[in-house]
């Protein structure tokens, strides 16, 4: 069994995935981190090196990769249901939650992170909530795909996994 977490940056793929991933005794892999190991390279250096063309390549290649490993939360980058086949990919081999946290929830979070974000990295809190939604105005048509559509401000585990039992039977 797999379940991929994918929304914007701030959602909480990466928290709720590991919490989701303990509760069900699962491993858990933030593909952008696998994908920083397996290319010996952090994403923004891919960037810079190799432009967002290349990076998406081998996200795909990634992803691609995980779905086949078993028993495994996923934790996707955000713009990773945006580019190739990876919704179906994702649909198609585990179960696809979109955490749908609005704009002014994801803006507080980030304003307030400690992670270093090149996206955003310099913007008052105005330029950020006018980008977010800009983004999610390009992506929400990409995640919606995703078999399951959890929304709100507090999401737990087990709103997830209650939402996958009931729609799965």
């Amino acid at each position: 069994m797999r379940i991929y977490l994918i929304g914007y940056m701030g959602s909480g793929k990466t928290t709720l995935g590991r919490e989701l991933a303990s509760k069900l005794r699962f491993s858990f892999l933030d593909l952008d981190k696998y994908l920083e190991k397996k290319y010996f390279k952090t994403i923004p250096q891919i960037f810079e090196e190799e432009g967002e063309a290349a990076f998406r390549l081998k996200e795909q290649a990634c992803l691609h990769e995980v779905s086949e490993f078993e028993d495994v939360v996923v934790a996707t980058g955000g713009g990773a249901p945006c580019f190739f086949d990876n919704m179906d990919v994702m649909n198609r081999t585990g179960y696809c939650v979109f955490l749908d946290v609005d704009s002014e929830e994801l803006a507080s979070r980030l304003m307030e992170s400690k992670t270093e974000r090149p996206l955003i990295k310099g913007k008052s809190p105005d330029e950020l909530m006018d980008f977010i939604d800009k983004m999610m105005e390009k992506r929400r048509p990409y995640y919606e795909r995703a078999s399951y559509i959890v929304s709100g401000t507090n999401i737990t585990p087990e709103e997830i996994l209650v939402r996958i039992e009931f729609e799965h039977g």
